[in-house]
């Protein structure tokens, strides 16, 4: 069994628990396999659950007039096709050898497919489809995709509430286990955009589904992705780079692996503080729970044979003796022996 599959069958959707993180590589290879390679590498050095690229073709996935939808401050070109045909040489040969080199490198392999073509041979390569938000109304794709009854996780970037039913209508019908991603198709997304309440009413509105957080915010402290998790997104997606300093495409708002380490450091804390999610007293209250706590006490001289009134008690610490919840049960016995004022109660006092 993948790792992706056995996160969502012990997905417990009434506990924060330790995310599943994939390193959203995209196209940051630029076309080399080195380059791959190394991203492979560093993502698994940084502790990402799996490594994710993108699989298409130019000619395929945007006409010849096809305009941009990013910061062109950071990517200057203006044409999705013409950014599209610079990334688009890695086809079914090299993703065979990129998902050999991640079973070496212990980290999973996906690829988002982008047309039918890539769906079919990458099904050979990975355990989950991974929709993209752009073809959440491709319904035929979608269905697709369903058809090879893996896991699917779909972002919803863009979406009306609507629109997500739609396509959640048609995974459904397959019956696929099914990611519902948060995400802000805002490249970079300010932080402002981010909207990480989203991810509760994804929770509301879909609550047999799993939920998720695809990220395009800056790196910054990893603070993005730390809050989405404890609003609980369970599976994570942010773009992932070697260099956060190269320009264009998706490596100006990608983490890099020492980004991942500084995550998994939040974590590690979040983690020891959340504890158990199970209401009980631990161990070491035991001693609060003996001295902190309160039993009654006499609060004068009680004689032998005397019937008990309430000026007859007081609570005090500790709770070695009847416990002061019992007050209103005590009144009305018979003392059995002398009663020292201050002296701690016991049940063998009295009749």
């Amino acid at each position: 069994m993948s790792k992706i599959t056995a996160f969502f069958k012990n997905y417990k959707s009434d506990q924060i628990q330790k995310p599943y993180i994939i390193a959203e590589a995209g196209v940051n290879h630029e076309g080399s396999m080195d380059l791959a390679k190394r991203l492979i590498d560093e993502a698994a050095e940084g502790g990402a659950d799996a490594i994710k690229f993108q699989t298409y073709r130019a000619d395929t996935i945007a006409s010849k007039d096809s305009p941009y939808y990013w910061d062109i401050s950071k990517e200057p070109t203006r044409s999705q096709h013409e950014l599209f045909k610079k990334y688009d040489k890695f086809w079914k040969k090299e993703y065979e050898a990129l998902k050999v080199y991640c079973d070496k490198a212990g980290i999973e392999f996906m690829s988002t497919p982008f047309d039918v073509e890539s769906a079919h041979f990458l099904n050979d390569l990975m355990p989950v489809f991974k929709i993209s938000s752009s073809d959440i109304t491709n319904f035929n794709f979608i269905e697709l995709q369903c058809a090879f009854g893996k896991p699917i996780i779909l972002s919803t970037g863009a979406a009306h509430l609507w629109e997500v039913q739609e396509a959640v209508d048609i995974i459904e019908k397959h019956g696929n286990t099914l990611c519902l991603m948060h995400c802000v198709l805002n490249y970079p997304t300010p932080n402002k955009n981010a909207n990480l309440g989203m991810i509760w009413d994804l929770q509301k509105k879909f609550p047999q589904h799993v939920p998720g957080y695809s990220d395009h915010t800056l790196p910054q402290q990893m603070e993005v992705i730390h809050t989405s998790v404890l609003l609980g997104a369970a599976v994570i997606e942010k773009h992932f780079t070697h260099d956060k300093t190269l320009p264009g495409n998706d490596h100006y708002h990608a983490m890099d692996k020492e980004d991942l380490k500084e995550f998994w450091r939040r974590w590690q804390f979040t983690q020891e503080l959340l504890g158990s999610f199970k209401l009980e007293a631990l161990p070491d209250e035991e001693p609060a729970r003996k001295n902190a706590r309160r039993s009654l006490v006499a609060a004068k001289d009680i004689a032998e044979g005397k019937t008990i009134a309430a000026t007859d008690l007081t609570w005090k610490r500790p709770a070695h003796g009847i416990s002061a919840k019992f007050y209103k049960d005590l009144i009305g016995k018979k003392a059995l022996r002398n009663i020292g004022e201050d002296e701690v109660l016991k049940w063998n006092m009295f009749n």
